[in-house]
C-alpha cells in the first residue's frame, strides 16, 4: 500500500516518470524516508513502553554478563530484529540512553542489519541450509568480536553529549501508576528522539537513494571478478556505501556467485551492505563524533573482510 501511495506521488503529482532513472530515485527516496521515519517512531514507541516494564538496572544485568556474555547476548538480540542498518540506530539510541556499554551496543548495532528473519527464509532458498547456517553464525561473530574490540578501546568520549554514558550515568528511576502513564512515556521518548534525527534520516536516504540509483550493477560486478584474491576487500569497500534492503542484496549475491565470483566475495559484499552504508554513517554522526564513526566502520570493515577470506576457504565444503 506505502509503495503504491509512493509510485501515485511520483507519477501523478510530481509527474516523473517511474521507468526513468530519476523517477526511480525519486520513489526510492520518499518510500524511504517515510519507512524509516515510521518505524523509527513505531520503534521507539514501542521500545519507550517496554522499557517501563523494564527496571534500568536488570536491562544492565543482561547486557553486561561477565566473560563477554553481554556482547552474545546483544548480538542475538540483533539477530532476531528484522531491521536494516538505518533502522537499528533507534533501538542502539535506546540501548545506550539506558546506560548499558558502548561495546555492546556496538554488538548489537552490527549484527542487527546483517541478520534477520527475511534474509534467512532468503539464503534458504537461494543458497541452502548449509550456507545459511554459517552466515548466520559468522554474522554472530562479527557482531560479538567487533562490540568487544570497541569496547576495549573506551571510547566513551567520543559519544555526543546527549548520549555520553560517562558524562550522564543513567537516567533516573521511573514510577509507572497506569498503563497510560506508560505510552505517555514511550510517545514522549518517540518524539524527543525523532526530532533530534528526521534531518539526518532525510540527508541520509538522500545520498542512499542517489547511490542505489546511479551506480550500475554491471560496474561493480565487473570490478569484483577481475581483482583475483583481492576481490573480497575491494568487494566490501564497494559495498560499505552503498545502500539498499536484504530482500535487494540477496539476489544480487547469488547473481555474484552464479556468475563465478567466490562465495565469501558475494556474502562479504552482501555483509558490507547490510551492516554498514553511508546513510547509516551520516545518521550515527547525531550520536557519536568522528573518531568513534571511523572505529567502527574499520574494525566492522576489517571483520567482514576475514569473514569472506573464510568462505572463500570453506567454499569446497559448503557447496557440495
Amino acid at each position: 500500500m506505502l509503495l503504491n501511495f509512493v509510485h501515485w506521488i511520483v507519477q501523478d503529482i510530481l509527474r516523473f516518470d517511474l521507468a526513468s532513472r530519476i523517477g526511480e530515485t525519486v520513489a526510492f527516496f520518499i518510500y524511504d524516508v517515510i519507512k524509516i521515519n515510521a518505524l523509527l517512531v513505531a520503534l521507539i514507541f514501542v521500545l519507550g513502553i517496554v522499557r517501563s516494564f523494564i527496571p534500568q538496572d536488570r536491562m544492565k544485568r543482561w547486557l553486561t554478563l561477565p566473560g563477554g556474555l553481554g556482547y552474545f547476548v546483544a548480538a542475538l538480540f540483533g539477530a532476531v530484529t528484522p531491521f536494516c542498518s538505518c533502522s537499528s540506530i533507534p533501538i542502539f539510541m535506546t540501548l545506550l540512553k539506558a546506560g548499558v556499554p558502548l561495546g555492546v551496543t556496538f554488538a548489537f548495532l552490527v549484527t542487527s542489519p546483517v541478520i534477520n528473519e527475511y534474509l534467512v527464509v532468503l539464503m534458504l532458498g537461494f543458497f541452502g541450509w548449509k550456507i545459511t547456517l554459517a552466515y548466520v553464525v559468522s554474522g554472530i561473530l562479527i557482531g560479538v568480536v567487533s562490540g568487544a574490540v570497541i569496547g576495549r578501546f573506551r571510547m566513551e568520549r567520543f559519544l555526543t553529549d546527549d548520549f555520553n554514558v560517562e558524562a550522564v550515568p543513567g537516567e533516573p528511576a521511573r514510577s509507572f501508576p497506569n498503563m497510560m502513564s506508560r505510552v505517555s512515556y514511550g510517545w514522549g521518548e518517540a518524539v524527543t528522539i525523532f526530532k533530534q534525527v528526521w534531518l539526518w534520516v532525510i540527508v541520509g536516504v538522500g545520498v542512499g537513494a542517489f547511490i542505489h540509483n546511479y551506480v550500475p550493477q554491471e560496474t561493480v560486478d565487473a570490478l569484483v571478478r577481475s581483482t583475483g584474491i583481492f576481490s573480497v576487500p575491494l568487494a566490501v569497500l564497494i559495498g560499505v556505501p552503498l545502500y539498499g534492503s536484504c530482500a535487494a542484496i540477496v539476489p544480487v549475491a547469488v547473481v555474484f556467485f552464479q556468475k563465478g565470483v567466490p562465495l565469501g566475495t558475494a556474502l562479504a559484499f552482501m555483509m558490507a551492505i547490510s551492516a554498514l552504508s553511508l546513510p547509516e554513517a551520516i545518521l550515527l554522526r547525531r550520536v557519536m563524533k568522528l573518531p568513534l564513526i571511523l572505529v567502527f566502520f574499520c574494525v566492522t570493515t576489517l571483520a567482514i573482510i576475514i569473514t569472506g577470506y573464510l568462505f572463500n576457504a570453506l567454499q569446497p565444503f559448503l557447496t557440495i
